[in-house]
């Protein structure tokens, strides 16, 4: 189900994008880099978190980590990742496969700067085995993202 809606997603927003397959899981930005043959930078993590009542997305760079500092002044109070369960439920994604396209709620999608260091990203696509490749302006085009500078390499 969740592979088929980043297709859905895809097909309206972006039919050029092909979603990548692999036989080995891609569930971890090191496998992720392993599969795909780039570094752990370029895989684009999506993270979920809740501050206050509110969920939402953030997409970083696979080796950034959050920035507690900014990401409180970004989002206006601490922020805490949603359990497996939660970003399940929110996303309609496993984690592991938690990306920005084809979510069963609709979401905030917050892409962190730190993906401009790289012309071409890799998010996942919904499932442990699949991604895509896509550079990080026209990610945030087609999510409808909001730039902001939350992590730290």
């Amino acid at each position: 189900m969740s592979l088929e809606s980043v297709r859905a997603f895809l097909a309206e927003h972006a039919p050029d994008i092909a979603i990548l397959e692999m036989d080995t899981s891609t569930a971890t930005v090191a496998l992720a880099a392993a599969a795909h043959g780039v570094e752990p930078g370029q895989i684009a993590k999506t993270l979920s978190f809740r501050q206050g009542e509110t969920a939402f997305l953030l997409v970083a760079r696979g080796d950034a980590r959050i920035d507690n500092k900014k990401a409180k002044a970004q989002f206006g109070g601490k922020i805490r990742m949603l359990s497996p369960e939660e970003a399940l439920d929110l996303t309609g994604h496993p984690v592991g496969g938690v990306c920005p396209f084809g979510l069963a709620t609709p979401l905030p999608i917050y892409c962190d700067i730190s993906l401009k260091d790289f012309t071409e990203v890799v998010p996942a696509a919904g499932d442990l085995h699949a991604a895509l490749r896509i550079s990080p302006d026209r990610l945030a085009q087609i999510t409808t993202a909001t730039w902001v500078d939350v992590c730290t390499l």
